[in-house]
């Protein structure tokens, strides 16, 4: 596996560092330094140029040698990670834009075109959310070896596309899980020990536009950038030209560390304007972690409730500052309460890193470990405090179906899913459904291939194509009735809603 060991990556981030500077005191010394006087030209011994040119040869003068080393260092680092980089080709359906002669909807095949990074020798690739929503077949192509010239291109029918899985999705971050049949993958390891800084070199990897193993060079332009006020992800903000097809694709830093998943573009023309944004590698391995043990994100949480400070309300309740975060909730018996977190506590650090908006602690909280404590520190009037808090699981009724006592009696092959009958004690757990009947999605198996990869745990299956489905056998026979590569259509509630899920059956 690549980029397993830091030590090995120190004297390159080094090298770039020394590089960068010599470059720089090469141009300050050509530009400002002083030249020799030019000597007086004699026109009657003038040459033209055209024969001062044919005298001297078309060679080009030998380049700095700070450059040839810069240069040699960016190819050794993109050849390194070029290898883990994927292309994800995607099939499925979408409603065909709208025109003013007609107000039919008509639903098309749709494809789209994607980056993911191997994270996993054991075919684990991180992309985005976005890019395999709705997929009803997930394709990975994986990279070719580099080539020189143009004639060492390889043909189209070498290049290895295999078949890949969805694990999971995780819609909040904008990440998914997908996997391939392959072993000995290279891959890039998600973040590193040092933080990221303003102005450092990075590398975009991806499939921009389709043109799959394109790398583009910038810098980080922001380390923290929240898009949305209402939600607490940030994101890093980088100049490196990041266009449609990039999705997925790894922000690489010069040791060859994955410091972020290159995600969205601020653009008005639809097309890089420099303000690229990637989730940052510690939300994604933290989501990457969840999905390959549980299918799904866990969360934790410690029974107490926050809100912003404002002028007004630090006015009223006599606060000590007038911005960050407050406790407003604590609630009798839980953790947050036994640790003696008080309601008006001011919320100074959390688990060491400092807290100012509520944003930042709603991220810590989601990000934080099942298995530690939480440390918050407050303030409480003018004295501070240190408290450990122990946490708490969200319960999720998802987790609660996936141990449900099921067998393979429950599996529909055809489907790829183990599903059980409607009855109470499921609908307790899904809650008031709009059509009472119906199948309930418990789990994916992994082991069996569907092109029906949209479903999730806890979609309520309600009819196939015109066929009213009521229990697993009339699931089954429904489905048995559909011959290979003819078009299916599910019914699936969730979530409260109801939508059609279409898709050509294996």
């Amino acid at each position: 596996m690549l980029f397993q060991a830091r030590d090995s990556n120190s004297e390159c981030r080094t090298s770039f560092f020394s590089l960068l500077v010599c470059l720089c005191s090469c141009l300050a010394a050509s530009t400002f330094g002083q030249s020799p006087p030019t000597p007086p030209v004699n026109i009657q011994t003038a040459k033209p140029e055209s024969e001062k040119a044919k005298a001297a040869g078309t060679k080009p003068a030998e380049p700095p040698a700070v450059l040839q080393q810069l240069n040699l260092a960016i190819e050794q680092l993109t050849a390194r990670i070029s290898p883990a980089v994927v292309q994800i080709l995607v099939t499925g359906y979408g409603a065909q834009q709208e025109n003013s002669h007609s107000q039919t909807a008509y639903v098309t095949r749709e494809h789209a075109i994607g980056s993911g990074v191997i994270v996993d020798s054991e075919g684990y690739i991180m992309t985005n959310a976005h890019v395999v929503e709705g997929a009803q077949n997930i394709h990975v192509a994986l990279p070719m070896p580099s080539v020189d010239y143009p004639d060492q291109i390889a043909p189209a029918g070498k290049q290895r596309i295999v078949e890949a899985r969805l694990i999971g999705v995780h819609k909040d971050t904008d990440l998914a899980l997908i996997k391939i049949d392959q072993t000995g993958l290279p891959t890039l390891s998600l973040g590193s020990r040092r933080p990221v800084h303003q102005g450092e070199l990075v590398f975009a990897m991806g499939s921009p536009e389709g043109l799959e193993n394109s790398v583009t060079m910038g810098v980080v332009s922001s380390v923290a950038r929240q898009a949305d006020p209402n939600r607490p992800l940030v994101y890093i903000q980088t100049d490196a030209p990041i266009n449609p097809g990039n999705s997925g694709g790894p922000l690489v830093d010069t040791d060859g560390y994955v410091i972020g998943i290159n995600t969205f573009i601020l653009s008005q023309a639809g097309g890089s304007e420099g303000l690229g944004f990637a989730i940052p590698a510690r939300v994604v391995q933290f989501v990457y972690q969840s999905l390959r043990k549980y299918g799904h994100v866990h969360r934790i949480e410690i029974k107490a409730g926050a809100q912003t400070i404002t002028e007004d309300l630090a006015k009223g309740l006599g606060l000590a500052q007038t911005w960050g975060v407050v406790i407003d909730d604590v609630i009798p018996g839980g953790p947050a309460d036994g640790a003696g977190l008080k309601i008006g506590d001011i919320v100074v650090r959390a688990d060491g890193r400092p807290i100012g908006t509520l944003p930042a602690f709603t991220a810590l909280l989601y990000l934080h470990p099942l298995d530690e404590v939480l440390k918050l520190e407050v303030l409480r009037g003018t004295e501070p405090k240190t408290l450990f808090i122990p946490v708490l699981e969200m319960k999720d009724s998802m987790d609660a179906l996936s141990d449900l006592n099921v067998s393979r009696d429950n599996l529909v092959a055809r489907l790829g899913i183990l599903a059980l009958d409607m009855n109470d004690q499921l609908q307790s757990m899904i809650g008031t459904l709009r059509i009472s009947s119906g199948v309930v999605v418990v789990a994916r198996v992994a082991d069996f291939r569907s092109s029906a990869n949209g479903l999730e745990t806890g979609d309520v299956i309600h009819r196939v194509n015109q066929t009213p489905v009521d229990s697993l056998n009339s699931l089954r026979e429904a489905l048995r009735l559909i011959k290979p590569h003819d078009s299916a259509v599910l019914q699936v509630e969730r979530d409260g809603g109801l939508q059609w899920m279409p898709f050509e059956m294996e």
